[in-house]
């Protein structure tokens, strides 16, 4: 029956980010995910990276927590923020908010060398215990404040922010390297967030263009 829908999690699981890719085309402006992305989000085991869950329930359209007052990000947006940043083999990316190294993961699938900061010591252990269980070990982790940056490590090509801030926190522009991108929440925790997408030109300036509402935990730390 062509309208029968997948058997396979997975493959259920990315049905629906395509039917939501379409959905939200009008403000992405990406009516289809790059097959990339697609492919990473399929080799990628979200149970691997969801405690507590059953496997059927890791591969739901949706975000799950993952203890501390984090979640692990709705599918689709995880796919929709990875393919914004146009992910190329050897891009070096800053992932701020590991979480339970979900993102970082499918980052590592595409060929990217991820630096990845998490403020909370111990989701940052599980994660690092995760990605090395699921074969991403190669991923940098570091704890610390998402706000600072991994100055150590900059420029970086792009920049993905998991946690929504109230604005665009300055050093982490001063690490993007020019003809890089940033994709960014932003706004107040329980009030309104949108995502931005920027892009650092040669010249040092930056353009700023916002995709689409989304709601996600607040950016913590120090700064």
């Amino acid at each position: 029956m062509p309208n029968e829908r997948p058997t396979d999690p997975g493959e259920q699981m990315i049905a629906e980010i395509e039917s939501d890719a379409r959905e939200t085309a009008g403000a992405t402006g990406r009516e289809r995910l790059d097959p990339r992305v697609l492919a990473a989000l399929r080799t990628v085991r979200r149970h691997a990276f969801v405690p507590n869950a059953s496997n059927r329930a890791a591969w739901l359209n949706r975000p799950l927590p993952i203890g501390h007052g984090q979640t692990i990000s709705q599918p689709f947006i995880v796919a929709l923020m990875t393919d914004l940043l146009d992910i190329v083999p050897g891009h070096k990316v800053l992932e701020v908010g590991t979480g339970s190294g979900y993102q970082a993961a499918v980052l590592a699938e595409l060929g990217a060398r991820v630096f990845s900061l998490e403020v909370i010591a111990a989701l940052a252990e599980s994660a690092r215990t995760a990605l090395a269980d699921a074969g991403y070990g190669r991923v940098r982790l570091s704890t610390g404040d998402g706000a600072a940056g991994w100055k150590e490590e900059a420029p970086f090509d792009r920049v993905i922010v998991t946690a929504a801030a109230p604005a665009i926190p300055p050093a982490l522009i001063e690490q993007l390297r020019a003809g890089g991108r940033m994709i960014i929440p932003v706004g107040e925790a329980g009030g309104y967030q949108v995502l931005v997408l920027l892009e650092k030109r040669p010249t040092g300036e930056v353009a700023r263009r916002t995709i689409l509402p989304v709601a996600f935990v607040p950016l913590t730390g120090t700064r």
